[in-house]
């Protein structure tokens, strides 16, 4: 037996699961993040919304088209009847489908056969040449692109992402007032609250999933190369572009799109993708934080007895789900820049370079799902530390150095940066240190005082408990 025999068989094992033979991860590792999406990304969607919009093509001519006796005459008490060939779409009429593309070799055309064959089967043969009537394949193709996006981001991708937020924002709230020693350049520096630096994130996801939110699909149906050329020439009556309008947007729930050439021209999807492009950016931030507040022990990780951390090392609890969520963060947005980059490009009126690049749009989304599925685990995992943070607090009273020269300058001294910095720069100071220079020092006004004796590290918080109440109350904005 040659190897490649006994590849081929060890793949037709059935004692193998199939997701354990599938090439990506989201059909196998991820499996639960591919089953949540492929009814909105996988080939049956796009191939059942193509059905979809050829009917609702269809009906719309239907029930808006006077000029043509054979519309005209259509009994409209049939209509739920011809609804049905998109409503009752079901794992036959996809195979069926993908029998007639292996004929037509055209994914499109299989379809427009498909409705065609389903009206002579409800006794409608009069309508089959009024399937995909003055129709181009983009036509069909961009308008269910859209659904899929649409509904895809509604109903499965937005409430994981509400999801995540209203988790952090529970740890903003509890936290809010629980002082913390906070870095920047990596060293200690003023004080802050553990509940306002996580409602830091809070504010920014909720202003990221406003701006996905207010970003509508668009949807073109204009013919061969966007002139509504062939269905002018049958119906040089009628107000086509109007008519165009009217069926985007209140046949499939889009936003118009007037002026194109054959295709419609994707730059909606690219503001799409770069905005959540922007969510996993700030997600990923989160997550680095999150990992260096965990190995800081500002956080401790809750362990799961029948877990392991490591194969050798049996104290181990590890950050995973944060590093998983940042390793499938930069596969989503490689995935999305690839499309943001390829989409708006297309040769003069029409190639067909648009149509591989966008089967790939529910794996970026699956990618950020998975982080995000991935973070929320790991938020759901953690305690905060409020003794390793009092400790710190407690060994950097150096970081009082600022309110002290500020208060000195409010006097009129302009050395007090000075004698600040000759106090503390590079050094660890103790609270005695700190309480010495103030009465050693000349220049303290003295309704000052009183604020310099009452200060320490864990009440030099400015207004961070506020900041950190308002912003978690933003994630109200969500569900307006």
């Amino acid at each position: 037996m040659t190897d490649k025999t006994i590849k081929n068989e060890e793949m037709s094992n059935p004692e193998i699961a199939p997701e354990h033979l599938a090439l990506c991860p989201l059909d196998g590792r991820y499996s639960k993040i591919g089953k949540a999406l492929s009814p909105y990304f996988s080939e049956y969607a796009l191939v059942k919304n193509r059905v979809r919009v050829e009917v609702q093509w269809l009906k719309f001519l239907l029930e808006n088209i006077k000029s043509s006796q054979i519309l005209a005459s259509f009994d409209k008490s049939h209509m739920a009847e011809i609804e049905s060939i998109s409503n009752n779409f079901s794992g036959k009429s996809f195979a069926r489908i993908k029998e007639i593309e292996a004929v037509t070799n055209h994914d499109v055309k299989a379809v427009e056969l498909f409705v065609g064959e389903q009206l002579k089967e409800l006794g409608f043969d009069n309508l089959i040449s009024f399937v995909h009537f003055g129709c181009t394949s983009e036509d069909i193709n961009n308008t269910s692109y859209a659904t899929m996006i649409k509904s895809g981001i509604a109903d499965v991708w937005m409430p994981a992402a509400i999801k995540l937020v209203e988790a952090l924002a529970k740890i903003a709230k509890e936290n809010k007032s629980v002082a913390m020693l906070a870095h920047t350049h990596g060293q200690p520096a003023t004080p802050t609250t553990l509940g306002k630096e996580m409602a830091v994130f809070v504010s920014r996801f909720v202003e990221s999933l406003k701006e996905i939110r207010r970003i509508k699909p668009n949807g073109k149906f204009n013919g061969a190369t966007g002139n509504y050329s062939a269905i002018t020439v049958a119906f040089p009556e009628e107000d086509w572009q109007a008519l165009s309008k009217k069926f985007i947007e209140e046949y499939l729930g889009l936003n118009f799109n007037p002026t194109t050439t054959q295709i419609e021209n994707h730059d909606y999807m690219c503001h799409i993708f770069d905005a959540v492009r922007n969510f996993n950016n700030i997600l990923l931030d989160l997550d680095i934080d999150m990992w260096t507040y965990i190995s800081m022990e500002y956080f401790k990780q809750i362990p799961v007895k029948t877990e392991v951390g490591s194969s050798t090392m049996p104290h181990k609890v590890n950050p995973i789900r944060f590093e998983n969520s940042e390793a499938n963060i930069d596969i989503s947005n490689a995935i999305f820049t690839a499309l943001s980059n390829k989409l708006p490009r297309s040769r003069m009126q029409r190639d067909l370079s648009d149509s591989s690049s966008q089967r790939n749009i529910g794996i970026a989304f699956g990618y950020s799902l998975q982080a995000i599925e991935q973070t929320i685990g790991g938020l759901n995992k953690v305690s905060v530390n409020k003794e390793k943070l009092a400790e710190d607090l407690n060994n950097n009273w150096e970081v009082l150095a600022e309110p002290i020269q500020t208060l000195l300058r409010k006097s009129g001294r302009p050395d007090a940066y000075n004698l600040l910095k000759e106090l503390t720069r590079g050094r660890r100071v103790s609270k005695e240190v700190i309480t010495d220079f103030v009465r050693k020092t000349d220049g303290i006004l003295e309704e000052d005082k009183p604020k310099i004796n009452d200060l320490t590290p864990s009440s030099y918080i400015g207004l961070a408990t506020e900041i950190a109440e308002d912003a978690t109350n933003k994630i109200q904005e969500l569900n307006d």
